[in-house]
């Protein structure tokens, strides 16, 4: 099927007023393996261009247009697999996706901040061979860093309240997670143990 020129796609909310629909979309290779996310809007166009499955639907909402009615997709999966670079991980907009992860909240004393008051520590400092990578990085506040200096935690005695597994996971990852903390439907998808890894997620909050 051909895909229109240009999108105009509309759900109607409780009020009766059509609204554009806005949303985020989790995108799936065709391994099944989570890419990231894409708007409502994209994740049509590509169902309209045949590249993509839909795996799930955002329950009952549909999209409406002067001809055409359709289910809101929640998940979608792409026909073909794509290779994705392993050694390519985000480098601009780092500190912000950091502090998006640690949802703006040091993650020593647990006070949640601004930006502007907020700093991005080495949990293993560069002093002592650290990397700036995503999983050796997390958000803290002035105070608490300059307290934990060129230590490792342990030896600043102060306590990750973030545990260092879920720090693993990476950046793309988790935000992913904190996504699905209100669709459920993504859980499975993401190999989210309802009572291991959710609940870390949550504390990290």
């Amino acid at each position: 099927m051909p895909a229109p020129r240009r999108l105009g796609f509309y759900r109607e909310n409780e009020g009766g007023k059509n609204v554009l629909l806005t949303g985020r979309v989790l995108l799936l290779n065709f391994s099944y393996e989570p890419l990231g996310t894409v708007g409502v809007a994209r994740a049509v166009c590509l169902w309209f261009r045949g590249a993509v499955f839909v795996e799930e639907n955002d329950g009952d909402n549909v999209l409406h247009s002067p001809s055409t009615i359709f289910p809101v997709p929640s998940v979608i999966r792409l026909r073909h697999y794509i290779h994705v670079r392993r050694n390519r991980r985000e480098t601009t907009m780092k500190r912000a996706r950091v502090y998006i992860r640690d949802r703006y909240r040091c993650q020593y004393c647990g006070d949640h901040r601004h930006a502007k008051d907020l700093t991005l520590d080495h949990i293993l400092p560069r002093a002592q061979g650290g990397e700036s990578t995503p999983a050796n990085l997390v958000t803290a506040c002035v105070k608490c860093n300059q307290r934990k200096g060129n230590r490792t935690p342990e030896q600043a005695r102060m306590p990750l309240l973030t545990s260092q597994k879920l720090l693993r996971l990476g950046l793309d990852h988790v935000l992913l997670c904190h996504y699905a903390e209100s669709r459920p439907e993504w859980k499975k998808y993401l190999f989210m143990d309802d009572h291991t890894e959710v609940e870390q997620v949550k504390v990290a909050a």
